[in-house]
């Protein structure tokens, strides 16, 4: 363990860690564009700098260790002064529609100029406007949004293990044409501007915008952790629920997955909503399948059993169970088919 004092307060902090991790374990958040506890510390992101007691230069924070009695302040108007500095220079070269940005609410950028009081400038640097990048399904890639921190490129490297993803000398991300993306998404999750987003058809993305309006103004925006159905990993997500409708998916970086999801983690949540999907159960009734409650449904199964048991036997029947049910729903399933009917006519379409 290692003594340190954190704004005139001490503290006894694990050793080793960067003044970051340790401002972040007693419950102090440095602001920062170009981190991420996933992936090993760079010096590149100057908005983490603080003031330490004996150096004559302010000190990235992500990347320097702390050491016994060291005395690190935070909130010095020099170091203020410094992280203004580096947020006004970023939105000098950032397009100007952040107040009607459709992503301000999530993008770091604008929530940190909203802390230091910095604005955007009535002109921006002369910055060569580039297309869209819309050639995967999933996501759109916005150049001109992009501020360069490389967490996109890294993530996809460093945790994904595909490097679909490089930085121009432009300054901003792009798509390599050599390496295949797995459409994962997690390039979109870790980017603090969003200048990475789903792809949305306009239909359902004006849709979408109805309801998100709807729901601020009721403030019924809600999340929900929980398990992804798509295999048997347990990857944690978390549910953005808006309006009872399922409106996006967010990793959770706790184990098995640490805040990464696969194509299907990620994407593969509009069946929730689909219009097609079954809300009730159906019978046929003079030959046509029409709406009924559990209770005649259950009726009409029992019926049946009893009647094909009779007639055939146990192993008249089989089962076939869901990937997409949790692996307690498919015990019980195999449970019902086994004892119930009978039989051990049981399987299960692990590719759905």
């Amino acid at each position: 363990m290692a003594k340190i004092t954190i704004d005139n307060r001490d503290y006894e902090v694990q050793d080793n860690l960067t003044i970051f991790e340790a401002c972040r374990q007693v419950g102090i958040i440095l602001p920062a564009l170009m981190y991420d506890d996933r992936l090993e510390p760079v010096a590149s992101c100057d908005l983490s700098v603080v003031e330490l007691e004996g150096a004559k230069e302010l000190v990235n924070a992500c990347t320097h260790v702390i050491s016994d009695g060291m005395k690190i302040k935070t909130q010095t108007e020099r170091v203020k002064e410094a992280r203004k500095k580096v947020l006004t220079s970023l939105l000098s070269e950032h397009p100007l529609e952040c107040e009607h940005c459709s992503t301000a609410t999530q993008c770091k950028l604008q929530i940190y100029c909203q802390e230091y009081e910095v604005t955007q400038p009535t002109q921006t640097a002369k910055r060569k406007k580039f297309p869209l990048d819309e050639r995967n399904p999933f996501y759109i890639i916005n150049p001109n949004k992009c501020i360069a921190c490389n967490l996109c490129v890294r993530v996809c490297e460093e945790l994904q293990g595909v490097g679909a993803l490089k930085l121009t000398e432009e300054g901003y991300v792009q798509r390599k044409i050599t390496v295949e993306c797995e459409s994962c998404g997690n390039c979109i999750d870790i980017c603090p501007v969003r200048a990475i987003i789903p792809r949305k058809f306009e239909e359902e993305f004006v849709q979408e915008l109805a309801v998100r309006d709807k729901a601020r103004e009721e403030k019924k925006t809600r999340f929900v952790k929980t398990t992804c159905s798509y295999c048997g990993v347990g990857c944690q997500l978390e549910l953005v629920i808006e309006q009872e409708k399922v409106i996006d998916v967010k990793p959770v970086k706790v184990p098995p997955n640490n805040g990464l999801l696969c194509v299907k983690g990620k994407f593969g949540h509009k069946y929730i909503n689909h219009k097609d999907r079954l809300t009730k159960p159906l019978i046929k009734k003079n030959g046509k399948f029409v709406e009924a409650t559990w209770d005649e449904a259950y009726s009409l199964i029992i019926e049946k059993y009893r009647q094909i048991k009779n007639k055939y036997g146990s192993n008249a029947f089989a089962g076939l169970s869901s990937a997409r049910c949790t692996n307690e729903e498919n015990y019980l399933f195999q449970k019902l088919i086994r004892m119930v009917f009978g039989t051990n006519n049981i399987d299960h379409c692990a590719r759905l």
